[in-house]
């Protein structure tokens, strides 16, 4: 595998995605989880294509400074979309100090009325599961004290582990997506 040098990649500033309403997501976000007040900017057209697609962009800072947020475009909105989401599919993780704190947030959800499951032991996290008003899997999760070694361990494996992984499941892909769709790279069309 190659990498760039520098790493200018410094975190994640914010993870973005559609929401059924701006109010209600606020109600999970805030009151259920405990995120701090949102801000949000009114956009009247869609940056870069200039379309006429009013949303409110919603913006809930974490307290490491990374944010997760929402659009409210109703315009533009399919209300299929808002169907529970396979976790395969798209979630979001959200770190908590530890199993402590884990346990108090799954009481505090299941005390709002929201069906939270766990934890689940992942061997380097615990996590518990929900889901949002909008259909995203959220997973609360903490990392044990084997975190660090089983991912770096891992890691250290990990081109051996893919290339098992690419053999193992090439032709299904192949079959299902074609060979051109995988091999795609930097090419503009991936």
């Amino acid at each position: 595998m190659t990498s760039i040098e520098p790493r200018p990649i410094v975190g994640v500033h914010h993870a973005a995605f559609r929401c059924r309403d701006a109010e209600q997501t606020i109600w999970f976000y805030r009151d259920v989880l405990g995120l701090a007040d949102p801000t949000g900017i009114i956009v009247e057209e869609v940056p870069g294509s200039g379309a006429d697609d009013p949303y409110l962009h919603v913006f809930f800072r974490m307290r490491n400074g990374e944010h997760i947020a929402f659009f409210d475009a109703p315009g533009s909105a399919d209300p299929a979309w808002f169907a529970r989401k396979d976790s395969f599919d798209m979630h979001w993780a959200f770190e908590v100090g530890g199993e402590d704190d884990l346990i108090a947030m799954r009481d505090r959800i299941r005390a709002h009325g929201v069906t939270a499951h766990g934890p689940i032991d992942h061997h380097f996290v615990r996590s518990i599961y929900m889901y949002d008003p909008n259909g995203i899997q959220i997973e609360l999760t903490y990392r044990t004290a084997d975190h660090d070694r089983i991912l770096d361990e891992e890691q250290r494996n990990f081109g051996q582990t893919l290339a098992r992984w690419s053999e193992r499941t090439r032709a299904a892909k192949e079959a299902k997506f074609g060979a051109e769709a995988l091999d795609r790279r930097s090419r503009g069309d991936a």
